[in-house]
Formats: C-alpha cells, structure tokens, sequence
C-alpha cells in the first residue's frame, strides 16, 4: 500500500515574477544535496485523516508559521518514485524564509555508532523564481509548479 503526504505550495508575485517558497530538508543526508531535493512543505498522513488537514499541519511543523488563511487552489496529485502519493494546494502569500521553525526528527548518528541525535526536519527554506525552483525541486514535484502557473494566468492580479 503507497504512503500519502500533503502539502502546501506557497506563492507569490514580485512585479510580473511568480515565486514559490520551497524547503531544504534537514538531517545529515542531504547537508550537501541542493538540486532535485527541495519540496512544498508535506508530509505523510493517515488513512482516513483529511488531506487537506494534514497539509495545513505539515506546513506549520516544518516552517514554524501559523497557517495562513486564504483561497487554496487544488494541484491535484504527483506520484515520487518511491510509490509516494503527494496531494497539494497552493495559496497567495507570504512569509520570511529565514524566520523558519521546524520540528524535529531523531536518528542514529553517525550510523552504527549507537547514538542518537536529533536533527530539524526542514533545514532551510527560500523564495525561488519559477526557472530555479523548476531546477531545485524534487522532479516529481515539478508538475504542482505547472499547474501553480496555469491556475495563475487564470486569476486576476489583486
């Protein structure tokens, strides 16, 4: 049975650009990992749990900030080569991506070595323009940044 995440994607314009707010996961894995890493802020939920529910939770686990209330637009779902299943929405807004809060994870560390330390579970975050986000992104995850486009040329600039 395939594991289920959801998340957010943040947007927001600067003039004519579009910017998407992406995160850096933590721990000692991926300290030295940039391009196809990054992700909407996600994680996994439980049979029968509400998608969109655990996405406004995720979010606030892994950044730290409130939710931010607004009109969710649905990017439907993206399947990673791990067989996961990601549900996002996007929303307008916006937030300081140095001002990110994460939870955090326990692991052994360094491995076999019996010790274990924790590690926050979202190491960093930034604003991209779409081009760099497109290059950052975990590839599956590309597509919500297409769909984030083609919902956008739809909508009125406030």
């Amino acid at each position: 049975m395939s594991k289920h995440s959801a998340g957010i994607l943040l947007y927001r314009r600067r003039g004519e650009e579009l910017e998407v707010f992406l995160v850096h996961p933590g721990g000692p894995f991926w300290v030295k990992k940039d391009m196809g890493v990054w992700s909407i802020p996600k994680g996994e939920y439980e049979k029968g749990e509400d998608a969109l529910a655990a996405a406004q939770r995720e979010f606030k686990e892994e950044t730290g900030f409130a939710w931010i209330g607004g009109d969710l637009r649905p990017l439907d779902t993206v399947r990673l080569s791990s067989g996961k299943v990601v549900t996002a929405w996007a929303i307008e807004g916006d937030c300081d991506a140095r001002a990110i809060r994460s939870n955090l994870f326990e692991m052994e560390w360094p491995p076999k070595s019996g010790k274990r330390q924790s590690f926050p579970e979202v190491d960093r975050a930034e604003w991209f323009a779409l081009a760099a986000a497109h290059e950052r992104i975990h590839p599956a995850q590309r597509a919500f940044l297409e769909r984030l486009v083609g919902i956008v040329e739809h909508q009125p600039q406030p």
